[in-house]
């Protein structure tokens, strides 16, 4: 009784996930994708979602791995703090995200003044967009990178140290081709949850087509202006990157174990 109660309940959500997005490829025939995809709107929210998603992974991975490993090796006053603090963003509704980032780096934010002053603006731009995925996505590479520097044993960086290697030189060698796994798997997070990412850059950066408008966005005015067709096949193409994405994380956490 027990194990069909399971089983029932299991099926359901099961179920539950799986139908809506089957109704998306069941809408979307091959036809419909390819006049979908062929429009000025699809290709210029498909561009600015790769060119943007791409800035913020490289700014992830080049910030996020010295604090990573800080945070997995250090030991030092507020490390506490900045752990729980890093996290916060996978918590944080993205909405709150992106008028936080309006607060900082908006018309009359915190950083105006210097930004007046260099004549740069950041709101309502391409930048915002990178932004607003680095806010969001960075929190997802961290915790992974954190965890394969944490997993590496410190006997093979001792063995590299007598051999005459220097910290970096051990880093780079050693340490990172260790974690790697980890590396790569929380980089893959950090890009599809970048790549998915709408609240925060509706928000910070706007809807503007060809400069702010990312694939998620173009999904909503689609949806806004009536075109169905558009909004399911850019839809189609977001949820089979996250299979794929899935997929790889999978096996980059097989690669690890």
């Amino acid at each position: 009784m027990i194990r069909a109660a399971i089983a029932a309940a299991s099926s359901l959500l099961v179920l539950f996930i799986a139908l809506p997005l089957a109704a998306l490829y069941l809408h979307a025939s091959p036809a419909r994708l390819a006049a979908a995809f062929a429009s000025p709107a699809a290709v210029a929210a498909l561009r600015i979602s790769l060119e943007t998603t791409a800035a913020s992974l490289a700014l992830t991975i080049a910030f996020g791995t010295p604090l990573a490993y800080a945070l997995a090796r250090g030991a030092f006053a507020g490390r506490t703090a900045i752990d729980a603090l890093v996290d916060l963003p996978i918590v944080v509704p993205p909405a709150v995200a992106g008028l936080a980032l309006l607060f900082v780096f908006g018309r009359y934010g915190l950083a105006a003044p210097a930004l007046d002053a260099l004549h740069v603006r950041v709101a309502f731009t391409t930048a915002a967009v990178v932004l607003a995925q680095l806010f969001v996505g960075t929190p997802f590479y961290v915790r992974a990178a954190r965890a394969g520097f944490a997993s590496v044993d410190r006997l093979y960086e001792e063995a590299s140290a007598t051999l005459g290697l220097g910290p970096l030189r051990t880093f780079a060698a050693i340490t990172v081709p260790l974690a790697l796994p980890a590396l790569a798997g929380g980089a893959v997070l950090a890009w599809a949850r970048a790549l998915g990412e709408f609240g925060a850059t509706i928000m910070f950066a706007g809807n503007l087509q060809g400069v702010t408008q990312t694939l998620p966005l173009a999904v909503y005015l689609g949806l806004e202006n009536g075109d169905i067709d558009l909004a399911a096949a850019l839809a189609v193409l977001l949820v089979t990157i996250a299979i794929a994405v899935v997929a790889a994380a999978r096996a980059l956490e097989r690669r690890a174990a």
